[in-house]
């Protein structure tokens, strides 16, 4: 009875109500309403994100000599442990598997994201500060604090590389954002070694039970998240 099933209920509602009044209508509001259910559950949102996560693995070891970590969101003025402004949760766990790798091997973390909205936080600045918090030295810590998008994070990142000599990079981001950033570093003129992180979806076989075909809010936003990243690599190839 929450959004968004509330909403495929009322549309299922006004087709009936339709039904001998205007069969046509009836019909439409049928139709739209069948599109929002598929849209908001877990069924179609898993076989999405999964179809976007799948592309790369995850490497047992990796070869390189810089960590890359994508921004993926921030709040600003929000009480945090030395200071203000909080990574939002996909960004919280591309930093942490990147503080998890810097410790494996050693390499320096490139964390780079700015401040996208008005009212969010400076992704990189904020990122720092973490960094530090989670015991990573000063000098192994490089920001890139204005690019906005994932194609100014690729070409404002490849100049920062290439201005101290590093040529290697493992490019950390959530999963499902991997496909589409590897596509950017590239036109950038970067190969990085993708490393994914940030899973939305279990793996192995896809499950079903009853919850898979239960319209809810979460389900809405993991389709959100997988039409973006299709119409982002749409639109990159239109470039």
């Amino acid at each position: 009875m929450l959004p968004p099933g509330i909403f495929v209920l009322l549309l299922l509602a006004a087709a009936v109500w339709l039904w001998k009044k205007a069969r046509k209508q009836a019909w439409l509001i049928a139709g739209i309403a069948l599109l929002f259910y598929l849209s908001v559950i877990p069924l179609t949102s898993q076989t999405l994100i999964r179809s976007l996560e799948r592309q790369y693995d995850q490497p047992d070891a990796v070869q390189g000599d810089v960590i890359v970590v994508l921004g993926g969101g921030a709040t600003r003025s929000t009480p945090d442990l030395g200071g203000e402004g909080n990574l939002g949760g996909g960004a919280a766990n591309r930093l942490l598997t990147a503080v998890r790798l810097h410790r494996m091997t050693g390499l320096p973390i490139l964390f780079s994201g700015g401040q996208v909205f008005s009212d969010s936080g400076n992704e990189a600045d904020i990122a720092r500060r973490q960094l530090i918090g989670l015991g990573v030295q000063d000098i192994d810590i490089l920001v890139e604090n204005r690019s906005l998008n994932t194609e100014q994070n690729a070409v404002y990142t490849a100049a920062m590389l290439r201005e101290r000599g590093l040529s290697h990079p493992v490019l950390v981001t959530s999963a499902f954002h991997l496909p589409r950033a590897m596509g950017e570093f590239r036109r950038a003129g970067v190969e990085p070694e993708p490393f994914p992180t940030d899973y939305l979806a279990s793996g192995g076989r896809l499950r079903l039970y009853a919850g898979m075909f239960a319209p809810n809010s979460g389900a809405a936003g993991t389709t959100g998240l997988a039409l973006k990243e299709y119409l982002g690599m749409l639109a990159f190839k239109l470039r």
